[in-house]
């Protein structure tokens, strides 16, 4: 039997409703950070070096922007609509910067549904003291079809210190 965890179950153009809502979380870690610059290839020194971030106006080093945009792209892909989504557009507006270690939920709200199974979703993004950190919208093609598949196994990555 597996666990719901483990279980990737979408929901389909014709079961969302306007207002239906999901939530996703995520804790920023050290590595993740740094493997994020690494893919992204976005190696600004105020989030990768200490001494520069502590010059910056933010004092300690921050996440990337888009580390938190990224998040929004795993909550549509993973919990609403979920697999089988085609992401079409997303807004983005950056509210207050993300630091190591906090967590971060993504609230996905559906605000309309359109012609040819187009879903417009509001995505509000806070930190563990429910602080805005990212607000905007996504414009997303919902499945038609229904899918319930194990959740793909990653590899466990850290970095070497």
């Amino acid at each position: 039997m597996s666990d719901t965890f483990d279980t990737l179950e979408n929901i389909t153009y014709d079961e969302l409703q306007e207002g239906d809502s999901a939530t996703y979380i995520k804790t920023l870690t050290e590595d993740e950070l740094v493997l994020f610059a690494a893919v992204s290839g976005d190696v600004n020194p105020v989030h990768l070096d200490s001494a520069f971030a502590a010059d910056s106006s933010y004092k300690v080093r921050i996440a990337h922007g888009m580390w938190s945009g990224s998040l929004i792209s795993a909550a549509l892909a993973t919990v609403m609509p979920g697999p089988g989504t085609v992401y079409l557009e997303q807004s983005l507006t950056f509210r207050r910067p993300v630091r190591l270690d906090d967590t971060l939920t993504v609230n996905l709200k559906v605000l309309t549904k359109g012609r040819r199974n187009r879903v417009t979703l509001s995505c509000d993004v806070r930190n563990q003291n429910d602080e805005q950190v990212v607000s905007g919208e996504a414009k997303v093609i919902a499945p038609t079809q229904k899918i319930s598949l194990s959740k793909p196994q990653l590899p466990k990555i850290t970095i070497e210190r």
